[in-house]
């Protein structure tokens, strides 16, 4: 489900579910946010990079079993991903994420929080948890592509290639060779860890607080099971899917 390695200081998480388009279910959600924790505690970690295996990066939200969730339920596992969200946005080391496919919702989100942020030329960008009602990542979605583009893509429920995912500064930069050997991901940085644990508190503004109320007020509207099920529905329509 989740891997784990270290080397030279560079540790790896691959999401491991292409079976499910590396969709994030909760125990998938729990690993993601213990590994991302214990970098940021190991002090001979200076990179976490994040990838997925096969197709895709991380299509999202697991949708696989929605009926047998609560409205309480689903409100839970949201909150468990704006942590997530949050603890990558305020690590203290380097993060980054390497997109191929699609990198779409919380998979999406995922991405946006990273530091550096390589994709593929294959790769698209869609944040379509405004279609339920949600309010997740937007903020941070905002501060990377300015709050004019955030809005559109969001309330649009665009797609993003690539290239206009670089242009407008989600993306680092569109790799057209092999993302996983970037050199920027094994180089060290040029200050010491302390340094730059202060360096990234002084430029990244404290919203925690705020996001996770955020997300809150627009999960706790009753009905957001069902408001899901009918994303769901209306997307398997669109793709032919049973």
């Amino acid at each position: 489900m989740l891997g784990i390695e270290t080397r030279d200081g560079l540790r790896r998480l691959t999401l491991d579910r292409p079976e499910r388009g590396n969709a994030l279910s909760a125990e998938l959600v729990d690993a993601l946010l213990e590994a991302v924790r214990d970098a940021a505690a190991d002090p001979d970690v200076h990179t976490l990079a994040i990838r997925g295996s096969g197709r895709h990066l991380c299509t999202g939200f697991d949708l696989s079993d929605l009926d047998g969730c609560s409205d309480g339920d689903l409100l839970l596992r949201f909150v468990r991903v704006e942590q997530l969200l949050s603890a990558i946005w305020h690590a203290p080391i380097r993060t980054v994420a390497i997109a191929q496919g699609r990198t779409w919702g919380a998979g999406a989100d995922l991405f946006a929080a990273c530091e550096l942020r390589l994709a593929a030329a294959d790769a698209s960008f869609r944040f379509p948890g405004a279609g339920f009602g949600l309010v997740l990542g937007t903020r941070r979605l905002g501060e990377r592509v300015g709050a004019d583009i955030a809005r559109r893509w969001v309330i649009e429920g665009r797609q993003a290639d690539a290239r206009e995912a670089t242009a407008a500064g989600l993306a680092s930069e569109v790799l057209d060779g092999e993302p996983h050997a970037h050199p920027g991901l094994a180089q060290r940085p040029a200050v010491s860890r302390a340094t730059a644990t202060a360096i990234r508190l002084a430029t990244r503004e404290d919203f925690r607080d705020a996001d996770l109320a955020a997300l809150v007020r627009s999960a706790a509207a009753p009905g957001l099971r069902e408001r899901i099920a009918a994303y769901r529905d209306a997307l398997r329509g669109s793709t032919g899917k049973a």
